[in-house]
């Protein structure tokens, strides 16, 4: 018994004639009334004809995972249209979400295509947010670059002053009694030698680029007052220097002082690591006058010495990049970005991305105000044309075209929407322990902010000694006054855990410890932290009730009440107020009373929760002392399941 023709011919999506003709060039006799042909034969025409299909089937190419998005790309449909493939399927999946192998086989099989896995070794992953041209240069093409100094140090001690004199005693003629265009950073010349100046705000800008992973300083300036010594942001700016293990330069300003006392702050650097030359150390030191411009010419030189024992080399034959040193949005010119190119020419037309952000070159402009065409390695440009700000310390680049640079840019702003989704704490006291163990933590880095020094002192002592084989306890920082936004910049570039006594964190600085992720602990006595990391490092944390700040308001006005007490006029200007919450009491960013809420009204009604941007006034249990301008930070304990 036969297989017929026609019948045969339908199953193989055929039709008669063509069937014929495989039949015959398969050397079978037919003719033209033939209706049926053997099993065999029809077997052997089946497997030919779905091999055949099979081979000229498409492949596409995945990793373990594929996100609905790129697979919508391989298989040439909109995402939309795949998106609701896969609800038929029951998958409910938005445009970024990954899929796992066997969902895309699946969908593939549906379009008419074969799905080929493809290994990728874990140490070639792409970095959306890194260079995409990391050219090894070759060394016979590179070529010497000046240095790019960032210049640090404590309020008043003459930092800015520094800066312009060194700017004004390096201007031409022509420019003499003229401003200088202000673009966060300029050059000078010196001995026909060039050196890169970033003026930005110190180490904020410095820690900020460094958190972003963007090393753009070759040499750090530590400008100290002879008279004054070494004050607490002069310490925050040599820990963010040797954190960044970026060499130092010690200006001692202002000699021409009576008080100066040079050798004092000499040895009070020696606490900070820093021994100077004339002392047998590695540090080099230069007297300097800012206002008298006495020693700037001494100053130059140590630190183009110091560059030159650097061997600082870059290729300016290939396409450019750098780093962003600030960025804003100008109403007339739109995003404007300084940028520090580091490597390659950056010409004007170049297609280029910076962070987020990507466009074409539509001007540059230099520190003298002046339209360049072109700039090299380690100069400092003003640039137009971008599509929007990017962050201090984003990479910039120059690729092949615009549809590339616009392909990056949107491929990290995915990247960033999903990290935001998935974003934690890199390091906090609640799972250190299981951090430890699974071997992801050797040192534990610590920042400490307190209301006095010796408290900052007894609790580096203390905790440094809770050192273990497995870990090390590792003080980045330690300081007097409230938790700043630097503090929490610092702490996010060193994986650090930030703990406080006695002073809390600004709105500012826990906004931003929220986005980077960084875990703050504010403690009243001394033991409770040490016992807390102790426990932490043990395994025995269990934080059964965590601090949760729900309102903040400013007192501006007191009333003294007759047998109540001093009862604060305040505005709420964050969150609200609650009737039931805990209160505390802040001063210059010190807490001075912590207790519960012993009143809150709204005019002359009691009040159970006032709400952002409303009066009210509030009264705290057993305390009178309130003073206009203080912050009174209210807050509650929630409740937290601690799971391992």
């Amino acid at each position: 018994m036969g297989v017929r023709i026609h019948k045969l011919a339908n199953e193989l999506g055929l039709d008669s004639k063509e069937l014929i003709e495989i039949l015959q060039d398969l050397g079978e006799e037919v003719d033209s009334h033939m209706n049926t042909v053997s099993k065999e034969t029809a077997e052997m025409v089946t497997d030919m004809v779905f091999e055949e299909e099979e081979t000229t089937k498409d492949i596409i190419e995945v990793e373990d995972d594929i996100t609905v998005k790129e697979l919508a790309e391989k298989i040439d449909i909109a995402p939309n249209s795949l998106m609701a493939e896969l609800i038929n399927l029951g998958i409910m999946a938005t445009i970024n979400q990954e899929l796992d192998f066997e969902t895309v086989e699946e969908i593939a099989a549906e379009y008419g295509y074969q799905v080929k896995s493809i290994e990728v070794d874990s140490d070639d992953e792409e970095d959306v947010f890194g260079l995409v041209n990391n050219i090894e240069d070759d060394p016979n093409d590179l070529e010497l670059r000046p240095p790019v100094i960032t210049v640090m140090g404590h309020v008043d001690h003459g930092k800015t002053t520094l800066l312009d004199a060194i700017r004004k005693s390096n201007v031409t003629a022509g420019e003499a009694g003229g401003i200088t265009q202000h673009i966060g950073a300029y050059q000078v010349e010196v001995n026909d030698e060039k050196i890169t100046f970033l003026d930005t705000p110190g180490h904020e800008a410095f820690t900020e680029m460094r958190a972003r992973g963007a090393q753009a300083t070759d040499l750090a300036v530590l400008v100290v007052a002879a008279d004054d010594g070494i004050m607490p942001q002069t310490v925050e700016a040599i820990n963010h220097a040797q954190a960044a293990d970026v060499p130092i330069i010690v200006a001692i300003n202002k000699i021409d002082k009576p008080n100066a006392q040079p050798d004092r702050v000499k040895q009070e650097l020696t606490q900070h690591g820093l021994v100077v030359e004339e002392w047998g150390g590695d540090t080099i030191s230069v007297p300097v006058s800012a206002l008298k411009q006495e020693n700037l010419d001494e100053l130059l030189e140590m630190i183009l010495l110091t560059a030159e024992m650097q061997e600082l080399k870059a290729n300016p034959n290939r396409p450019a990049n750098g780093v962003i040193v600030e960025a804003e949005l100008d109403r007339g010119r739109g995003p404007v970005a300084t940028m520090l190119v580091k490597n390659g020419t950056l010409n004007v037309g170049d297609p280029i991305v910076a962070g987020l952000a990507y466009g074409r070159v539509r001007a540059m402009i230099d520190d003298h105000g002046d339209r360049i065409e072109k700039a090299g390695p380690a100069t400092p440009v003003e640039v137009l044309g971008l599509s929007d700000v990017p962050s201090a310390g984003d990479p910039m680049e120059v690729l092949e075209d615009d549809q590339q640079v616009r392909k990056i840019a949107e491929k990290r702003q995915d990247q960033r929407r999903v990290e935001k989704l998935e974003r934690k704490a890199a390091v906090s006291l609640d799972d250190l322990f299981d951090q430890i163990q699974d071997g992801e933590i050797k040192e534990l880095n610590i920042l400490i902010k307190a209301d006095v020094q010796g408290t900052v002192e007894a609790v580096r002592g203390s905790l440094v000694k809770l050192g273990t084989d497995e870990v090390q306890v590792n003080v980045v920082h330690g300081g007097v006054g409230a938790i700043s936004e630097t503090d929490v910049m610092l702490a996010a570039a060193s994986n650090a855990i930030i703990i406080g006594f006695n002073v809390r964190p600004g709105n500012k600085a826990r906004s931003v410890a929220e986005k980077e992720g960084v875990d703050v602990r504010t403690y009243r006595v001394i033991y409770e932290a040490i016992s807390d990391v102790r426990d932490a490092m043990e395994g025995l944390l269990d934080p059964d009730y965590k601090e949760v700040v729900i309102g903040r308001a400013e007192v501006r006005d007191t009333f003294k009440v007759p047998k109540v007490g001093t009862i604060a006029g305040a505005y709420v200007t964050d969150g609200r107020i609650n009737r039931n919450a805990q209160v505390r009491l802040l001063r210059d960013g010190k807490i001075i009373q912590d207790g519960k809420i012993g009143s809150l009204k709204r005019f002359e009604d009691d009040a159970s929760e006032v709400a952002e941007g409303y009066e009210c006034g509030i009264g705290i249990e057993n305390y009178n002392d309130i003073k206009e301008g203080d912050i009174l930070e209210v807050y509650e304990f929630e409740a937290v399941k601690r799971t391992l």
